[in-house]
């Protein structure tokens, strides 16, 4: 089951050349992970520090392992201290798949 992945983040003014440098280190080891399928990041049109990540996964499992993974925490906790707010993160499938969720289909784990 597919698992988009939109991550929010408020960037401090003047924090965006080592916001960004600690971005691509996140996503050159995302890479790398179990179910990883791809990425981008959008800057918002209204609020030129805010940005979106979003990456796509080939199930809810391997997002919430890379997400847990010690190496992306590090990582992210670098990047927290260059952001004005928290990070929001939320998860979505695809319409077809939630329905099928519904039904009891695939098992997820916790849920």
């Amino acid at each position: 089951m597919i698992v988009k992945v939109l991550i929010k983040r408020h960037v401090k003014i003047d924090c965006e050349r080592d916001f960004f440098e600690l971005l691509k280190q996140i996503r050159a080891n995302a890479i790398k992970q179990e179910g990883y399928i791809s990425g981008e990041t959008l800057v918002s049109t209204d609020d030129p520090q805010e940005f979106i990540v979003i990456s796509t996964w080939q199930s809810l499992e391997d997002w919430l392992a890379w997400r847990d993974s010690k190496m992306r925490k590090e990582i992210d906790s670098r990047i927290e201290s260059y952001q004005r707010e928290a990070t929001t993160y939320e998860s979505y499938v695809f319409r077809k798949y939630r329905l099928s969720v519904k039904k009891g289909f695939p098992k997820v784990e916790g849920r």
